[in-house]
Parts: structure tokens; C-alpha cells; sequence
């Protein structure tokens, strides 16, 4: 019997375990460690800090799901890994808080799948977050609050008061550029909805070095027989909202009503603002690592930012040196070839969007993204190579190299069956292969957007279709990640 434990059940953990449980035998166990004891569809996220969805509908309870499909369900946050177990036994084994007992428990495993997913950085930038001067909507409990202060400005706005909403990155090194892009958005459209948008003023602030970056470099998206940069395309849009937008910042401070930033041309500026809605840099959650005699080994396992190390090349490269084939393809530990990684747990081997830095220092510069799409395709691959290799594989037998996947984005820019609005986008390769598309990085081709009411169609079915699959429905396994 082998046992298969999978951090964290996110997008890329979620799906690593339902689809390790189907492909398995039922003489080998999945069990699945979280600290929550629900899955989050991020995606609808906005439309919670919109108002116009409840936590309940972004929302699945996970210990009913496991329990009707036969996967272990641990409650607790993971905190140590001993990939050789201790000196009293070689058993590898993850420590986990809580766990139900109030006290660390011990979960075994012969198979290791890290989804742990992101910690979310705050505390990088002076007053950033709920609890301190601005707004979320990375979980759907920072969301609701956002929907509550966007109530409240509305209310304010109705009183004959001018709101500044400022929406965007708090942060030079944030990535998911692409949900406060969704926000300020919807949030313009939602202004309009409710006759209050003649009394707002809307800023975008980013550390995108162009509009419509999106931490993978940008795009140019084939559009009715033209090729068009998606600098244009997120400008068109702005424009044509009326939104207003900082570009190449790095945001140094948040204090009530102002945010104060720097810029990659060394411009130092301040922002004021009533409502905003910034979002925090990511790291690993912060898992340690020991050998079997209690020596740290966090090092061998993780990079300093937290992520797990794997098959990709980490050797320091200026940009133009950097290549596809750095990516990693398998996701299998370099150090222990029984551990893997899947979505924002691992590693990157370097950004994808040029890097730029500050006079001061300071770089300012989109992190790559590993969501969605992205994230699920890879936990489905580790998933296969983990049940191979419980199957008597020498290694790994799937792949999916960021650099060898496309990814289909559905941007949401205005919720109403009527008059709403979608971009939908999609890329290939998500990393840009130079080598292959000497021209662009992409598949000109297979590398496309539009914006229009269709979109918001797609945009509601793919939610209910994502919900449907993440409850692990009858035929689940044929809507595809």
C-alpha cells in the first residue's frame, strides 16, 4: 500500500487528489492536509468583492466531498517536512498544526505532492491589507469585506460625495496582476449600474512596466486580422471607462487615504484614495525542512522566497540569456524523487516579464503567474507521474512545462446578462519561447482576444461547470482543467 499526501487544496492540490484518487487502486490511501476546511473557486473572488456573490457560492465544504470519494481529509496547516523520516524511524513524514487534536500530528507518506499554494505578503508593504489601510479580494472573506466598503462609498456617493477608488498592486514584486484587473473592471461597471459613477474617480496602479503585462511579458493578441499588443488592448479599455492609471510602481507605504509609491524611472508620487483595493506579493507558506538526525535541510528543499525547488535551471542569467527549456517539465524534487510540487508551490526559475529595477534599488517588476489554468493542468500532470510511479514507473511520466502549455483566460469586465462584458483571451506558449516564435515568443495563432457579451456568458458557465467539477459531480473528469 502506498500512501500520497497532497499540501494544501487549492486549484492545483484540489485537483492533484481527486484525480490521484480516481487513478489509484483502493488499496493505496490520498489524503489530503489544508487548513481549510473548504475549497475556494479565486476566480469569482471579484464578484464576491462586487457584491453580486455570496462566500457560499465560491465557497465548497471539503469534507463532504472526500468522504463520498474516498480521500482522507487532514485539517491543519503543514509546517515541517522529514523526507527521511527521524532516527527512531525512516518513514518520511509532514508535521502538521492542529490537525484536530490542538496539538502537531505526524501524517505519513510515501508520495508527496506540495500545493500549498501562497502566503500572502502584507507585511511586505508598510499598512497594506484588511486590518490595516486597504482591501482584498484574494480569499472570499477579504472579498465580502471589500463588497461592505464598496457599499459604503456607494451609499457616500448617493449623499452627493466623490469617492477614489484605487485598485491594483501594493507591492513592485506582485504577481496576479490579471484579478485586480478583473476588479477595477467590474467595479467601474458596477458604479455605472448603480448611477454613482459620475461622482468616482478610478485609478489603476501596477508594477506592470506597460498596461496589459499580466506577469507574462504582455501580449499580442490577433484580433480581426490584426495583431495587436495587449498594452493597446488594456489601454483601449481603460479609456473607454475612463479609468485613469500609474504604470512601473512600486507601492512603498499605505496610510489611511494615501498611498505613497516609487516609479522604475525614480519618481517618488502619492495616491489619495477612499477605497482601495491593492493586492500583496506572494511567497511560500514557510515550510521547513529536517534530515532524520534533526538537521535543517529547508535549504535543499526550498528556495529563500519559500517555493519549492524542481526540475527547472536556477542558475542566474540576465534577461536575455533566459530561455523556455529553464522551465520545469515534471515537478519532482531535484533532492527527493518522491516529492513534487504543483501551482504556486514551486519555484519559478526567474520571472517571465523583463525585469526592471528602481534607482534605489528596487525592483519593480511583475512576478510570473501560476493560477488557474495553469495550475490545474500541472497538478493533473504530478498527479499521473505520482500514480505511475506507485504503479512500479522508474520516474515521472507526464509533463507540463509552463513553456510547452497554453492557457485560456476569461477576464470578466462587467457582470449583467445584458450589457456585461468579457475579455477572452488565449496564449500559447504562457512562457514565451524565442527559439520557436522568433517574432513574438507565441503562437500568433493560437494567441488571440476579444471583448463582448459572450465573454460574460463563458464567464458564468465556466464558473458553474469549475464548482460542478470541484464537487466531484458525476462525469467531472470530462470538463477539462
Amino acid at each position: 500500500m502506498s500512501r500520497v499526501v497532497v499540501l494544501g487544496a487549492g486549484i492545483a492540490g484540489h485537483t492533484a487528489a481527486s484525480f490521484a484518487r480516481r487513478w489509484l487502486g483502493r488499496g493505496h490511501t490520498v489524503t489530503v492536509v489544508s487548513p481549510n476546511d473548504y475549497y475556494n473557486w479565486v476566480p469569482s473572488n471579484i464578484w464576491v468583492g462586487v457584491g453580486l456573490m455570496g462566500p457560499s457560492q465560491v465557497n465548497i465544504p471539503l469534507a463532504p466531498v472526500y468522504e463520498r470519494h474516498g480521500v482522507e481529509f487532514v485539517q491543519g496547516a503543514a509546517r515541517e517536512v522529514r523526507p527521511e523520516g527521524d532516527a527512531a524511524d525512516p518513514t518520511p513524514y509532514v508535521v502538521v498544526d492542529g490537525a484536530g487534536t490542538g496539538r502537531p500530528t505526524r501524517v505519513p507518506y510515501d508520495f508527496l505532492i506540495n500545493a500549498t499554494g501562497p502566503k500572502l505578503r502584507f507585511d511586505m508593504t508598510e499598512g497594506l491589507g484588511p486590518g490595516a489601510n486597504s482591501l482584498s479580494v484574494c480569499t472570499a472573506e477579504h472579498a465580502v469585506q471589500t463588497a461592505a466598503a464598496l457599499d459604503e462609498s456607494v451609499q457616500r456617493m448617493r449623499r452627493g460625495e466623490r469617492q477614489r477608488f484605487l485598485v491594483g498592486t501594493g507591492h513592485g514584486a506582485c504577481t496576479c496582476e490579471g484579478a485586480a484587473f478583473e476588479y477595477i473592471v467590474n467595479l467601474e461597471f458596477e458604479l455605472r449600474a448603480r448611477g454613482v459613477r459620475d461622482k468616482a474617480e478610478i485609478v489603476w496602479i501596477t508594477n506592470e512596466y506597460e498596461l496589459g503585462d499580466f506577469g507574462m511579458g504582455g501580449m499580442h493578441l490577433t484580433r480581426a486580422g490584426y495583431v495587436v499588443p495587449s498594452s493597446v488592448f488594456a489601454a483601449s479599455l481603460f479609456a473607454e471607462r475612463g479609468i485613469d492609471w500609474v504604470t512601473r510602481a512600486h507601492v512603498q507605504k499605505v496610510d489611511v487615504g494615501r498611498a505613497f509609491y516609487e516609479t522604475v524611472e525614480g519618481a517618488e508620487g502619492e495616491q489619495p484614495f477612499d477605497f482601495a483595493m491593492l493586492l500583496p506579493p506572494f511567497s511560500g507558506v514557510g515550510l521547513q525542512a529536517y534530515d532524520r538526525l534533526g538537521e535543517d535541510i529547508t535549504a535543499k528543499l526550498f528556495m529563500p522566497n519559500g517555493f519549492m525547488r524542481v526540475d527547472a535551471d536556477y542558475t542566474p542569467k540576465p534577461y536575455e540569456q533566459w530561455r523556455a527549456a529553464d522551465w520545469p517539465r515534471t515537478y519532482q524534487s531535484p533532492a527527493y524523487p518522491n516529492i513534487f510540487a504543483a501551482g504556486i508551490a514551486f519555484a519559478p526559475p526567474h520571472a517571465i516579464s523583463r525585469p526592471y529595477t528602481s534607482p534605489k534599488g528596487t525592483l519593480i517588476a511583475p512576478a510570473p503567474p501560476r493560477t488557474g489554468m495553469p495550475s490545474a493542468g500541472i497538478g493533473k500532470a504530478v498527479a499521473r507521474s505520482v500514480v505511475d510511479m506507485v504503479n512500479g514507473a522508474a520516474g515521472p511520466t507526464a509533463h507540463a512545462s509552463m513553456a510547452e502549455m497554453g492557457a485560456a483566460c476569461v477576464a470578466s469586465a462587467g457582470a449583467n446578462p445584458f450589457t456585461g462584458t468579457a475579455a477572452s483571451m488565449t496564449v500559447f506558449p504562457v512562457v514565451p519561447d524565442f527559439e520557436r516564435y522568433p517574432l513574438y515568443g507565441r503562437d500568433a495563432k493560437r494567441t488571440f482576444g476579444e471583448i463582448g457579451l459572450a465573454g460574460h456568458w463563458i464567464k458564468i458557465l465556466l464558473h458553474h461547470m469549475f464548482i460542478y467539477k470541484a464537487k466531484l459531480r458525476p462525469g467531472w473528469p470530462l470538463i477539462p482543467e
